[in-house]
């Protein structure tokens, strides 16, 4: 049986802020029950007759507000929430579904025997479907690893994610391409995979001697207890695009958009995205009159998810560098993101802009946000799409940058 351990707000080093965002503790409990004979232990047991384990599996309940922990950025509490102007309304539920992470009830699980080696290579798989978290199967005397993550629900039957498990050592997470071209780029662009949760224990020894079994007596079972960490490997993009002075200037999106520089896959059993970088597509919404500071400003935002960056598991990475900064993870890429807006005039233009060292600090998503001053853009004129190209820096000091034309 698995007991979870909720860690209470300002219980110290365990509470979900401090205890690397919301990475819950899971107590992974698997339940071995003995048929004894006398004082004598059953010879070892193989596959037709292994001892049957009961294993309850994590639950996840993972929030924005401690998985964005950058407090380290700002010298003290983070709170996404007031850089976040777009505001999130039933229609973009619709639209982008849920801003956060959603809690899954069906698991894939896949349990890899190692024989008498511990940490060794995997020598079968065992595949399950779990609905709910209790999960109960056999055995074999030796060494076990686990992996779990959770089963993609859509609400069409559609997903994005395709499951690689052609080798035994690791399972690969990718999606596919869409018809759809980024403005800065000839390749096509990727879907955006679901949201998904891994957790991975190896080395897991079951013994004839119950080494570290303990036995519960009011059940009359043994006892192992295992520390497995439930981690979303797919990462949160908010995106907005302030339109300061708009006036009805700019009426609407094309609803297309596209992040560069993100990694392709990932690899499921320890969170490390993959090399090769590509654009993700994601869809875009005009929202008017948000209330940003008192100011009554435009909004293009949308919710995109996202493997991370390349060569890189987000959930490993310290806050703070070793020289003290606040942490930021240089990649070597660029991350471009672009935006079709239509003007007044029935034309519209692209907008691309360069929003590197925003998604580098922010490495395992967060707010990226673009500021424009609407009345110094020029009216496109002529044919459509006239290309504009935005190139923005980091935005945190929230001032209007001018747009090379």
């Amino acid at each position: 049986m698995v007991r979870i351990l909720r860690a209470r707000e300002g219980a110290g080093p365990t509470t979900l802020t401090q205890y690397a965002g919301s990475r819950l503790i899971v107590l992974v409990v698997l339940v071995v029950m003995l048929c004894l004979v006398g004082c004598r232990r059953e010879p070892p047991l193989y596959l037709h007759t292994d001892e049957p384990i009961e294993v309850e599996l994590p639950i996840i309940a993972v929030t924005l507000d401690t998985y964005w922990d950058y407090a380290d950025l700002y010298d003290g509490q983070y709170d996404w929430t007031k850089e976040w102007y777009y505001g999130w309304d039933e229609t973009d539920e619709q639209i982008f579904g849920h801003i956060g992470y959603e809690e899954p009830s069906i698991f894939q699980l896949r349990r890899y025997y190692t024989g008498d080696e511990q940490y060794g290579a995997h020598q079968t798989s065992l595949s399950a479907v779990v609905y709910g978290n209790l999960y109960e199967a056999k055995y074999n005397w030796g060494f076990w690893d686990i992996l779990v993550w959770n089963d993609i629900q859509t609400s069409d039957g559609v997903q994005s994610l395709r499951f690689d498990e052609s080798a035994l050592e690791h399972v690969m997470a990718s999606t596919g391409t869409t018809m759809a071209t980024a403005s800065f780029a000839s390749t096509n662009s990727y879907y955006q995979p679901e949201e998904l949760f891994a957790a991975y224990e190896y080395g897991i020894e079951v013994d004839e001697d119950m080494t570290d079994f303990i036995f519960d007596s009011d059940r009359n079972v043994w006892v192992k207890t295992l520390n497995m960490v439930l981690e979303p490997i797919t990462y949160i993009y908010l995106v907005q695009v302030i339109l300061h002075n708009n006036s009805g200037k700019i009426t609407g999106v094309d609803g297309n958009a596209n992040l560069s520089g993100m990694a392709h896959e990932v690899r499921v059993n320890d969170g490390l995205s993959g090399s090769n970088s590509v654009n993700v597509f994601y869809n875009t919404r005009l929202k008017r009159h948000c209330d940003m500071e008192g100011e009554d400003v435009d909004i293009v935002g949308g919710r995109l998810l996202t493997f991370g960056m390349c060569n890189l598991n987000a959930n490993r990475v310290a806050q703070r560098s070793e020289d003290g900064t606040p942490a930021r993870v240089e990649d070597g890429k660029s991350h471009l993101m672009d935006v079709t807006m239509q003007f007044v005039n029935g034309q519209d233009s692209t907008f691309v802009f360069d929003v590197t060292e925003q998604v580098q600090t922010r490495y395992k998503g967060g707010v990226l946000t673009i500021e424009l001053d609407v009345k110094e853009i020029p009216m496109p004129m002529g044919r459509p799409d006239s290309g504009f190209d935005a190139s923005v820096e980091d935005m945190e000091d929230g001032g209007t940058h001018e747009i090379p034309l």
